[in-house]
């Protein structure tokens, strides 16, 4: 990972620790697992566990004074946060995990003041490695090479296509697809995964409503996308804000190409004026 970049140690590590889990990840993806809930609706399982062991003790032994946030761990009780904080999914696609259609992936995500900066997502079952540093540039990695990302430059909405959540919809999306005339849609679990096919070119815009994500679920894709030429908000157009005394996306998520980002944004606060009148 040769870049000029103030953040390559950071990614580099990263990657490693993503790629260890993963291997975790599939050793247990390979047995008769058993799932436990956290609440309703939200699973877990050993690998989700593990591969967080794995991902935080690494962390805090490469970057002792960073804060280290995993979906899977109590969030640390410190008087102030500090400037650089790690956000950790150590699976993400759970329910994906427990179908065993391939659809998850390890992310690892670094915040400095409050903005994403570094991501790495690995998908395990096919072993590609998405790295993105903003204002670095972003990458992909497999078995057989390593290239650069960026993400498509379409701006005409019929032509555009959405990739969207497989384990939960909201109408929203539908309404939005239907406005911009959006004929071509994949679902996949992931979020990390959803991003790598805007980097990749196989899609242009991903949309999640509602609140139900998190900060460990944008953190990695975020900067992966920013580092791509892409746009991740929430669905006001405002930047995501990484602080440990709020963990959850209230206002959702909207991910572009960037070219079509302000309609799409637009076209989402029509949708919302319809239903609050």
């Amino acid at each position: 990972m040769s870049v000029s970049s103030e953040f390559v140690r950071e990614s580099e590590v990263a990657a490693h620790l993503a790629k260890v889990a993963g291997d975790v990840i599939l050793r247990i993806y390979a047995t008769d697992f058993s799932v436990d809930y956290k609440a309703k609706n939200d699973p877990v399982t050993e690998a989700d566990r593990l591969a967080s062991r794995v991902i935080v003790e690494g962390l805090r032994r490469e970057f002792p004074d960073d804060m280290v946030i995993s979906e899977e761990e109590p969030i640390p009780a410190l008087a102030s946060a500090p400037d650089r904080v790690w956000y950790v999914d150590p699976l993400d696609g759970t329910h994906e995990f427990i179908k065993r259609n391939g659809e998850f992936a390890v992310m690892i995500g670094l915040a400095v003041d409050g903005r994403s900066k570094v991501g790495v997502v690995f998908r395990p079952v096919t072993a590609e490695l998405f790295w993105g540093i903003v204002r670095g540039g972003a990458w992909l990695g497999t078995k057989e090479a390593k290239r650069s990302l960026r993400v498509s430059s379409e701006s005409d909405p019929s032509r555009m296509r959405l990739v969207a959540s497989r384990s939960h919809r909201d109408h929203q999306v539908d309404e939005v697809r239907r406005r911009l005339g959006i004929s071509e849609e994949s679902r996949i679990g992931s979020v990390g995964i959803k991003v790598g096919l805007l980097v990749t070119r196989q899609a242009d815009i991903y949309l999640e409503p509602s609140s139900m994500t998190k900060t460990w679920d944008s953190c990695a894709p975020e900067a992966i996308l920013h580092a791509g030429g892409g746009r991740m908000t929430d669905l006001e157009g405002a930047p995501l804000r990484y602080v440990p005394s709020e963990v959850r996306n209230w206002k959702g998520i909207v991910a572009t190409n960037g070219v079509c980002h302000d309609q799409v944004i637009s076209e989402i606060a029509c949708v919302v004026r319809e239903h609050s009148q």
